[in-house]
């Protein structure tokens, strides 16, 4: 099992790179993803290269060095993000949005972490632009410079970014909002909340990426707090301090047990499969995203009681039912994987007709196909690397059994 969904997860890297993978305006030592393929002109050109969809090319590169650390996998990080930092055009902190910079920060702090790597130089600088983001009297970010509009996609990753960085206290304030503002009768999390002159409006559209950085927050928040406190099993308290310690512990904890059991029953088919519907564009990302974070829980949450146990087993279904179906349902084009952007439908043939000049066949209306676009192939690939991760985890649990 581990071995098929390494090899699975490397077929899926494979597919990005040849297809995807492209110097900078053939710069030496340089790497992108092409948004589409196959590409227009001007997307070889990276006119259109989408700083948000990069970080997290960059990491499914990391994803695919930890899984199998090779000198070419690390240099393919190296020349991508030199290849993000050229094309950007000036420093990584320029750029209005604080999700774009928050999903860099995560995967360039991800970076660091892979051995024989160093810690990229503007990680730090980009992680200072974020903290120093925080609106003084929310507390939480905006969307973008100068925005009324506050969100999940922005706060979650600022929030798990804060947590890996120590800053616990921060963290725990953009989560608690989250879960005071923004969770709906269904157990879901919304997307945000506009401040208006007349009070806050709140934005109820659900998606997939939002429910899983909530996930990611609160495991880091936990996950921190544990090693601060050095407390162990929560049964085992010694102190006043730390009984509070471990009930502000246990309220995320709960929060994750609760998130996992809402995207069970409202995202997922009956066999585990996640089944929302996120189309193209941006929105390719969606679903890859949760699976990221739900293999987290599955890997990383502590399985001291019965229902922690409960919940990592939950989570692994869902990946892994998830990854069955993304790969029954692929497409092949010279031996590699073409992913859906329904994981429970064929996928469809990607094609660039309509794409250039206006066409005949364009103004009577042809139909986009999803799996064109680098979100959608990625999110796959996400999906495909999540699995190869906790069926890892699995294996090497079931040794020390």
């Amino acid at each position: 099992m581990e071995e098929k969904w390494a090899h699975r997860a490397e077929l899926a890297e494979t597919a990005i790179d040849e297809r995807h993978g492209h110097s900078v305006w053939g710069l030496p030592r340089t790497n992108l993803a092409i948004v589409s393929w196959p590409p227009t002109t001007k997307e070889k050109l990276l006119v259109h290269w989408h700083y948000w969809w990069q970080a997290h090319y960059l990491d499914c590169l990391v994803d695919a060095v930890q899984r199998k650390n090779t000198k070419a996998g690390r240099q393919r990080i190296l020349d991508t993000t030199r290849g993000i930092r050229i094309r950007n055009l000036t420093q990584l902190t320029n750029n209005k949005y604080f999700d774009d910079k928050a999903w860099l920060a995560l995967a360039l702090g991800r970076v660091a972490e892979v051995k024989k790597m160093k810690p990229p130089k503007a990680l730090a600088s980009l992680q200072r632009n974020i903290y120093e983001g925080l609106d003084d009297s929310l507390g939480i970010l905006p969307w973008r410079d100068g925005e009324n509009f506050m969100n999940v996609p922005a706060n979650g990753p600022g929030a798990i970014m804060l947590a890996r960085m120590g800053n616990i206290t921060a963290a725990r304030h953009i989560v608690d909002w989250v879960y005071d503002n923004l969770v709906n009768e269904d157990g879901f999390i919304m997307d945000g909340v506009r401040m208006r002159m007349d009070g806050p409006e709140i934005v109820k559209q659900v998606h997939p990426y939002c429910q899983g950085v909530m996930l990611g927050a609160c495991l880091e928040i936990v996950l921190a707090m544990r090693e601060e406190s050095s407390i162990g099993k929560l049964e085992q308290i010694d102190s006043v301090y730390e009984a509070e310690l471990a009930s502000e512990m246990m309220s995320y904890i709960i929060k994750i047990r609760g998130l996992v059991q809402a995207i069970a029953s409202g995202m997922a088919t009956p066999s585990g499969v996640v089944d929302w519907e996120t189309g193209d564009g941006d929105g390719g990302l969606f679903k890859g995203i949760l699976m990221r974070y739900l293999a987290d829980v599955a890997v990383r949450l502590p399985g001291d009681s019965p229902a922690n146990r409960a919940t990592k087993k939950l989570a692994t279904r869902m990946v892994t039912a998830s990854a069955e179906s993304v790969w029954e349902h692929r497409l092949e084009v010279d031996g590699l994987p073409i992913f859906g952007s329904d994981w429970t439908a064929d996928a469809r043939l990607p094609h660039n007709y309509g794409f250039g000049h206006t066409t005949v066949g364009e103004k009577m209306g042809i139909i986009r196909v999803d799996e064109r676009d680098l979100s959608v192939q990625l999110s796959g690939w996400m999906l495909l690397e999540a699995c190869a991760r906790v069926t890892h985890y699995l294996h090497k649990q079931q040794g020390r059994a």
